[in-house]
């Protein structure tokens, strides 16, 4: 049995390899979210290539580049720690797409949340999570991650 992917250039993947492929996937953004909420700004920027593009509403521009990334994340966890605070995020409802060129297309949904405190958690923002990721030395990298908020009218 084949399962036909839409929207890439005529590519067909078997049921059990694209199910491979997925878990694979579901695996690196868990890894790569635990990263980010537990502030390893490191490994955590590891996870995209060297030329690697982030598109954040919350900036003017991208941020470029590996060391840009994780200057960026290295001052957001300062100033979660200096606010008392910290940050959880939740990735879920993704879709995966396999080109022509070997990448792979991610779209999903992203939550900003404060963890559980006595009132409960408190979802900060709403996001939809646009990823363009490369196979490198059989782990993934992302080459290009945008981020749009989803919770505005």
């Amino acid at each position: 049995m084949t399962v036909e992917l839409l929207g890439t250039a005529q590519h067909t993947l078997r049921s059990r390899e694209f199910a491979a492929l997925y878990g694979r996937v579901q695996e690196f953004y868990a890894h790569q979210m635990q990263l980010l909420d537990t502030h390893d700004t490191g490994r955590w920027a590891h996870t995209f290539t060297e030329d690697a593009v982030l598109e954040l509403p919350s900036l003017p521009g991208p941020v470029r580049a590996r060391t840009g990334l994780a200057r960026y994340v290295r001052a957001g966890a300062a100033r979660q720690r200096t606010a008392g605070g910290r940050l959880s995020h939740w990735v879920g409802m993704l879709d995966a797409r396999p080109q022509d060129d070997g990448s792979l297309r991610t779209r999903c949904s992203a939550l900003v949340y404060a963890p559980p405190s006595e009132g409960g958690a408190n979802v900060l923002y709403v996001c939809v999570m646009e990823d363009v990721l490369v196979e490198h030395r059989g782990d993934w990298r992302i080459a290009h991650r945008r981020v749009t908020r989803d919770d505005l009218s």
